[in-house]
């Protein structure tokens, strides 16, 4: 019965210390929902732009429609989202050094990628 207190209490905190690490982790990812507005969506052009400034990141990018989620330093996979008009992309980033490169996605996006 002792051991299986011991066990129980190894096992309660093994898992409280996987939630803080996995708190700690997520603490440094940041993120910015963005509604896409320009009447062709996130086609060809508007993802190689998107690309072009994720790849400018040291970290990962990431763009996610619903429960899709891509990196977008590849403009093949920001196609596979399929954004329209009126959808709202979050676009994430790994690390606050890449603060710059998120603000600077989130001014293309809501400029309408210059069109």
């Amino acid at each position: 019965m002792v051991l299986s207190a011991v066990l129980y209490a190894i096992a309660i905190r093994n898992s409280s210390f996987q939630a803080r690490r996995l708190m700690a982790s997520n603490a440094h990812s940041l993120h910015r929902d963005l509604v896409i507005v320009n009447e062709l969506g996130l086609h060809a052009r508007s993802a190689a732009q998107l690309a072009k400034i994720a790849r400018s990141a040291d970290k990962e990018v990431w763009v996610q429609l619903g429960d899709l989620q891509v990196d977008a330093k590849q403009v093949i996979d920001l196609l596979t989202l399929a954004a329209a008009k009126g959808d709202t992309i979050r676009v994430s980033i790994a690390s606050p050094q890449d603060l710059d490169t998120l603000e600077r996605i989130a001014a293309l996006v809501a400029g309408g990628f210059g069109e």
